[in-house]
């Protein structure tokens, strides 16, 4: 695929995501059921494109189905943990800890897929992290135990992405991306809806804003979803969790122009060498992927 186009779809899908913090701060259903609903949501946006692929779902494995049931099950648990922790603390601590994504999808894709790195890969990452910690510094400063219990969530929940995104390493160039995005949607929805009905959570009887947050939330950050993975086509998990590190820029920026949480100067610096690292580093997978297919 051309480079070009890659970048283009990679900085939709930074765009997008961006906003999934503040459609979660704005609603005040609980976490799992906003997901619940995002996922149903996206399921049905999807059916179009799906259906015009359907003779696929009859070359999905007994096996295949299973692996798509347990990246929904990581997809499910990544949400209910991440909007959780936005529920206790700021866009700008719970995106922070995204900055370790790159370092998690590291070590599992070597565990997994035996995937080396290099030392300018590392040196790379290690930028962007120092300006991800920047922009959550005076944050983090100012964090109550309700807090740091948030910060603990959204990291769980960066284990359970990275699940999700290495099966889908795996298992998107096996089954087409639509089928493999509606499926683990589907299978995310599911978890998360018998979860509230074991839990005794609300699922019905919320207002319209509530249902308009719902629809937001499909549409957009479910869009990164999908283009993030079409691209596990192209990139492995870590050029994904590389570009996810933009996230933390757009939804703090976000933050302070929609929800006026406060934004310092060292959050503006941090997210300039922010971009900068995930910047230098797609830069490096570029000539990597031009030298295996030279």
């Amino acid at each position: 695929m051309n480079q070009k186009y890659i970048g283009f779809l990679f900085t939709i899908a930074i765009v997008a995501v961006s906003f999934s913090a503040i459609f979660v701060k704005w609603s005040d259903a609980p976490a799992t059921v906003s997901s619940m609903y995002r996922m149903y949501m996206a399921c049905v946006l999807l059916l179009p494109f799906v259906w015009r692929k359907r003779a696929g779902f009859r070359k999905i494995t007994g096996k295949e189905w299973g692996f798509l049931a347990l990246a929904g099950f990581c997809l499910a648990l990544h949400f209910a943990l991440w909007f959780g922790s936005l529920k206790l603390t700021t866009v700008a601590s719970s995106t922070i800890i995204l900055a370790l994504q790159p370092i998690v999808a590291l070590v599992g894709g070597f565990l997994f897929y035996k995937e080396r790195t290099s030392l300018s890969v590392l040196l790379t990452i290690g930028i962007s992290i120092i300006g991800v910690m920047l922009v959550g510094w005076g944050d983090f400063g100012h964090s109550s135990k309700a807090a740091f219990l948030g910060d603990l969530l959204s990291f769980l929940g960066v284990l359970a992405v990275v699940g999700y995104l290495l099966i889908g390493q795996n298992k998107v160039k096996q089954i087409s991306h639509w089928l493999y995005t509606f499926s683990v949607f589907l299978f995310a929805g599911l978890f998360l809806n018998l979860f509230n009905l074991v839990s005794d959570i609300q699922v019905t009887d919320y207002p319209a804003k509530e249902w308009g947050v719902f629809l937001l939330l499909a549409v957009f950050p479910s869009l990164s979803h999908v283009i993030f993975n079409f691209l596990l086509s192209y990139v492995n998990t870590t050029t994904i969790s590389m570009s996810i590190l933009g996230e933390p820029v757009g939804a703090t920026i976000l933050a302070a122009l929609l929800l006026h949480e406060q934004l310092r100067p060292l959050q503006l610096i941090g997210g300039l060498i922010v971009l900068f690292g995930v910047f230098l580093f797609l830069v490096q997978q570029k000539s990597v992927i031009r030298n295996e297919e030279f």
